[in-house]
């Protein structure tokens, strides 16, 4: 323990060494900070949803109660929606910083709702937000490079490294140095981490895998200083060419490789596919009432015996050609999220391959903010609205008038549909 304690106290005396721990520590604990502000802060807009929601809820039921029209309440009834952050999703924002977490969407056509304004495409390993998932991805090989550039050529510079490795142990001596040096920088690194996930909430299993696979990224950077080391090169020599491997496996390979996966696997914007259903909404007017109804009744049969229109506007008809609206996107939106799916699953397997891009990839899985909660989230909205739609068709296509009680008795997001 002597020789351990020698060498953390030798290794303490270098001043870069001590800035660039210190700096780790910092840079760490400013990203879980920041991590678990924005979690905060997602935590207390879900939080607000239910106080707004009860608000509007109020006045369209004020409203609705004087003439009792379903319709109405179905139109102007928007129901709030949301995704909370997992315990871990604080370590890597994710999709979270682009994709909606909150959607308020009423029992008319969906997809407009869910795609409207939608411009983001999933990105492959480009730096995103400050979380502790870019100070491990990003930053942390800087500090590995930092450290361990030198390890053998700084002695060999001062000409203290034949008589290092003459002495009794001089294998034992450099693998104690890079150890205290590997042990001081992942103990920077963490240590924030896990006051942050104990914080939040994160279970023992999820602490320690994250701590593993932090260790063995830090690992594969040592591994390559080790390799570039043996070239015999000079330390600056040696910090350069780590440098230029960095960039090039950190920032530019993945980028290229975003670019050819882009290319590879074409993928639209949802919000083409919220224009197309918008407009096949609008033409909808053109078309006669009664051929509107019956395509609706041919693929929703359980309201065939609705009582015929009126001649007045009937807003069963409306919600009919909003349904018939989403259906017709529905081969579209298939697409696009195979399209996405493909995307992903292709980046999953440049993992493998790219280290950067693995950790990314399995930190943001283990938060669930990835692609895949993303498209979860969609799942749970899409079986939300056909609850609400078929509650509020019970009163439409039935001719029952809708009272301020009945508000009561629509679905909520999150909870069974009320009897």
């Amino acid at each position: 323990m002597t020789l351990w304690r020698h060498e953390t106290r030798l290794l303490l005396r270098s001043r870069l060494a001590l800035v660039a721990l210190i700096l780790m520590a910092l840079l760490s604990a400013a990203a879980v900070a920041a991590g678990m502000a924005e979690v905060a802060r997602q935590h207390a807009a879900i939080d607000a949803v239910a106080a707004a929601q009860a608000e509007d809820i109020g006045a369209v039921a004020d409203y609705v109660d004087r003439t009792k029209d379903a319709g109405s309440a179905a139109y102007y009834s928007f129901h709030p929606t949301w995704d909370s952050p997992a315990p871990l999703a604080f370590a890597a924002i994710g999709m979270r910083d682009v994709a909606p977490y909150i959607l308020r969407v009423r029992a008319l056509g969906l997809e407009a709702q869910i795609y409207d304004g939608d411009t983001f495409n999933p990105e492959l390993a480009l730096p995103g937000r400050f979380d502790f998932s870019f100070v491990l991805v990003f930053l942390a090989p800087l500090f590995a490079i930092a450290l361990f550039h030198d390890l053998k050529s700084g002695e060999r510079e001062a000409g203290r490294a034949r008589m290092l490795d003459a002495m009794p142990g001089g294998r034992r001596l450099w693998f104690r140095r890079a150890m205290v040096r590997f042990a001081l920088l992942l103990g920077a690194l963490i240590v924030p981490f896990l006051v942050g996930a104990t914080l939040s909430g994160v279970g023992v299993g999820a602490m320690l895998l994250i701590v593993i696979v932090a260790a063995l990224y830090l690992l594969f950077w040592i591994g390559l200083a080790a390799l570039v080391a043996r070239l015999g090169h000079g330390s600056t020599a040696n910090a350069a060419t780590l440098a230029g491997l960095w960039l090039m496996l950190v920032l530019v390979i993945p980028t290229f490789a975003n670019v050819a996966i882009n290319r590879a696997v074409p993928v639209g914007q949802g919000s083409e596919i919220a224009l197309a259903q918008r407009e096949r909404v609008h033409a909808a007017w053109e078309i006669p009432r009664e051929e509107t109804m019956r395509r609706f009744y041919a693929s929703h049969p359980q309201w065939s015996d609705s009582p015929p229109l009126p001649q007045a506007f009937h807003y069963k008809w409306y919600f009919a050609f909003h349904q018939l609206g989403d259906e017709s996107v529905a081969d579209r939106v298939r697409a696009y999220r195979q399209g996405l799916e493909r995307r992903a699953a292709m980046a999953d397997n440049l993992g493998w391959v790219l280290p950067s891009v693995g950790v990314q990839a399995l930190l943001t899985r283990l938060a669930r903010t990835d692609l895949a909660a993303q498209l979860a989230y969609q799942d749970r909205i899409r079986a939300f609205h056909r609850d609400l739609r078929e509650f509020s068709y019970g009163y439409m296509f039935r001719d029952r008038p809708f009272a301020k009680a009945d508000f009561a008795r629509a679905p909520r997001f999150g909870a069974p549909l009320n009897p």
